[in-house]
């Protein structure tokens, strides 16, 4: 038994996704600081949480009830996510609703009802994306926005749970970060068009196609942009973040079903791209922060 507990470990480490962790903390610690202006207990709470249970139970559940495709997807494996060993299954649901447990009881406990409702609506889309009866991932244009809602929302309840005032410009900024979560995820679905039509799975990708998906997250990263270009300085810098996003789609602009899986190698970008941009949008919030401090 104990050498079955480092397998069992690693196995639900390598379900999380560490390389995509970063991706929901940083929005919630972001927005949460930027609002309370100081460092708390709250802050650290919910950062964890948003680094490690929330993708445990993100990317856990989606293994559970994906397994099927997962072994008729030849891409799963390291980042692009594990075929999760059936074994593994029943632990896996458990360690994500456990893990995340005792961090929403105290998030529930510190916050709002405004927030509470937030947090909820959160952990409802992570669930419910991959697991039935909903299981949004098969709904075409519900797939992409659920997906969205996954990496937005933990900055929306950041905002709410340190009280931020809404103004044009915050809403801006959540609008475009909603548009490029869209964007980005039907980019992704393309290069699983064929393996996701074998395995009967309906998405985004599927019910359009792959030219006509490229094509409109193209639309979304340009729409994401030009909202950012209307916010306060020094927020239209932030527009110029859409363009290596465009850059990376573009050369996938023609591709058709067959040809669908080449979209393979500009999703290998994307996920190191988002580290650049990660990097870029912390240095304009600590010049934002310096100059309205």
């Amino acid at each position: 038994m104990s050498g079955a507990a480092p397998g069992a470990l690693r196995s639900l480490l390598l379900s999380s996704r560490p390389v995509s962790w970063v991706n929901t903390a940083y929005p919630f610690a972001a927005a949460y600081l930027l609002t309370a202006r100081h460092l708390d207990v709250v802050l650290l709470v919910g950062t964890v949480f948003f680094l490690i249970p929330y993708n445990l139970a993100m990317y856990g559940v989606n293994d559970v009830f994906d397994y099927e495709s997962d072994l008729r997807n030849p891409r799963k494996g390291g980042v692009h996510g594990v075929v999760l060993d059936r074994r593994m299954h029943r632990l896996t649901l458990w360690a994500a609703a456990l893990t995340c447990l005792p961090f929403v009881v105290f998030l529930l406990a510190v916050g709002p009802p405004a927030a509470g409702l937030v947090l909820v609506l959160s952990l409802l889309s992570v669930v419910f994306y991959s697991a039935p009866p909903l299981r949004l991932k098969e709904v075409p244009f519900a797939d992409s926005l659920t997906s969205s809602i996954h990496f937005f929302s933990p900055a929306v309840y950041g905002l709410v749970l340190a009280g931020a005032t809404w103004t044009w410009p915050l809403a801006l900024v959540i609008l475009a970060f909603a548009l490029w979560g869209v964007a980005s995820h039907a980019f992704g679905a393309v290069q699983d068009v064929v393996a996701d039509r074998d395995a009967g799975i309906s998405s985004i990708a599927t019910a359009r196609g792959a030219r006509w998906t490229v094509r409109f997250a193209l639309a979304l990263y340009t729409a994401a942009g030009l909202g950012i270009l209307l916010t306060a300085w020094p927020g239209p810098l932030a527009a110029m973040l859409a363009v290596p996003y465009l850059l990376m789609v573009w050369p996938y602009r023609g591709v058709d079903d067959d040809t669908a899986a080449s979209a393979t190698a500009g999703w290998r970008r994307f996920l190191w791209l988002n580290q650049l941009t990660g990097f870029a949008v912390t240095l304009l919030l600590v010049w934002w922060a310096l100059r309205t401090q």
